[in-house]
């Protein structure tokens, strides 16, 4: 539990004052914690701010796992449904959260290295019944995760929703072959 209470001061000091007011002191100080508390889960800054990129790639992670149900598709879907559900939390604190963790990350090439990671084995998997299609959905989607990371309300309500229908069906129908499409088929 300490470890948590630590690493959401942590977030909380990065989205609220920027990379530079990570300090492990300021952390420690957050929390309420002694420094040697932090130091028992935290030896070093670095140590931090990989259990803070760690924990967002294994939220999102849980949050996809508990979607898909192993069909063909699933996984793309469950990926498009957990991304829009972030994407379209009107929680300014907690957008600013996930960002500022990214940035944090992104001060060290060692400190990226499991976003790259994550990143890297979620699109090249290949469970799905097209998997050119997922990942031209999944590529999608990741796009507007970062457009929105810079503009939570770049899009409404019903702009993301229109969005992640098109990008369902795209996985659900890789050829398009639907509606018109469809009966020119049978019919041919």
């Amino acid at each position: 539990m300490q470890r948590d209470l630590l690493l959401d001061a942590a977030e909380q000091l990065l989205a609220e004052q920027g990379t530079t007011a990570l300090t492990l002191a300021a952390v420690a100080t957050r929390a309420g914690v002694g420094k040697g508390g932090l130091l028992y889960h935290f030896p070093t800054k670095e140590a931090l701010v990989k259990a803070l990129v760690q924990r967002l790639i294994d939220e999102f992670d849980e949050a996809v796992a508990e979607r898909a149900d192993g069909s063909p598709g699933s996984y793309t879907r469950a990926y498009v449904d957990a991304t829009f559900d972030i994407v379209t939390d009107r929680d300014q604190h907690r957008a600013r959260r996930r960002w500022a963790v990214v940035a944090a990350a992104a001060t060290a090439s060692a400190l990226a290295d499991p976003l790259r990671e994550a990143t890297r084995r979620r699109q090249r998997r290949d469970d799905d019944a097209d998997p050119v299609t997922a990942r031209i959905v999944r590529l999608a989607v990741d796009g507007l995760w970062e457009a929105t990371d810079y503009d939570p309300l770049l899009f409404d309500a019903e702009e993301c929703e229109q969005l992640r229908r098109r990008l369902v069906r795209l996985i659900e129908d890789p050829g398009g072959v639907t509606g018109k499409a469809a009966a020119v088929a049978a019919i041919g």
